[in-house]
């Protein structure tokens, strides 16, 4: 299997200077900062040192691409600066993972076409499917916006539904899809019980079962084509699933300890799994182009 889209050796060491004097940077920082800031920052920002540092030595081990660790390393900003209340930090990092991972994607697929144009309807599907993801995350950051921000990412999955379709049969493994859509019910179910107001059930069970559907697909792909690649888009798919069961069960059931650490972690792995296992997969010729 290729590896993914890099950028030449000088790139890869500027990209390699400039991300260790940073960590060196935010681990001084931190340092400094221990004694007065609360426990729970310092776990944090310690935390986002290490995907940071893992991000680095996964690009360089060729693992992933220097874009691919910028990718990571933004969610893991976007998630410290959430939970921390650096709200104007966070409000800059949330969409800015969304970004970069739309420019590796288009990279990547420049890379591979002759023309500098995305040279299958996988790749323009990926890029909706993320652009959607972007106007959900800009929405969801703005009070009074969780509609406008719930059809986005429902547009988002019906993307990503249509991109796992190419190459592969309708919903090809049938257990995963009853158990996709079992699972579904029954979240929407304990939203409702625990108190889903009354105008956004219809539209929080379209998504639901959107989602679901999503999930189902990605595990039928993942059977169908039975390579690595398609395994981890499978998996980025069932993650995004609890994702938004933690976001839900915050907002409209109960407060969660930590609520934005485990719904944007969750919500970046997905991402993450998705992205790099599609790409994957495009660059090694195994689904249909």
């Amino acid at each position: 299997m290729p590896s993914v889209a890099a950028p030449p050796p000088h790139g890869l060491r500027a990209f390699t200077a400039v991300q260790g004097a940073l960590l060196l940077a935010g681990l001084a920082a931190l340092g400094v900062q221990a004694s007065s800031a609360p426990p729970m920052h310092n776990a944090l920002g310690a935390a986002t040192l290490l995907v940071a540092a893992w991000a680095l030595w996964a690009a360089l081990r060729g693992r992933i691409s220097p874009l691919q660790a910028l990718m990571v390393q933004a969610g893991a900003l976007a998630t410290a600066t959430s939970a921390m209340g650096l709200l104007h930090w966070h409000w800059l990092f949330k969409p800015l993972t969304m970004v970069i991972a739309i420019i590796f994607v288009a990279y990547s697929a420049r890379q591979i076409s002759a023309g500098g144009q995305f040279s299958s309807k996988s790749w323009g599907l990926l890029v909706a499917a993320l652009v959607g993801s972007l106007a959900g995350d800009a929405f969801l950051m703005v009070e009074g916006f969780f509609i406008p921000g719930l059809v986005s990412f429902l547009l988002a999955h019906l993307a990503y539904i249509a991109l796992f379709k190419q190459g592969v049969p309708w919903f090809a493994h049938r257990g995963a899809l009853a158990a996709t859509v079992g699972v579904g019910a029954a979240m929407y179910l304990f939203l409702w019980q625990g108190g889903l107001p009354p105008e956004l059930r219809v539209p929080v069970a379209v998504y639901v079962l959107v989602i679901a559907l999503m999930a189902a697909q990605a595990l039928g792909r993942a059977r169908t084509l039975g390579n690595r690649a398609a395994h981890q888009v499978a998996l980025g798919a069932c993650i995004f699933m609890l994702s938004d069961a933690l976001l839900a069960t915050n907002r409209f059931v109960l407060p969660l300890p930590l609520a934005q650490v485990g719904v944007l972690t969750t919500y970046y792995a997905a991402q993450a799994f998705i992205v790099h296992g599609t790409v994957r997969g495009l660059l090694a010729g195994r689904q249909s182009v």
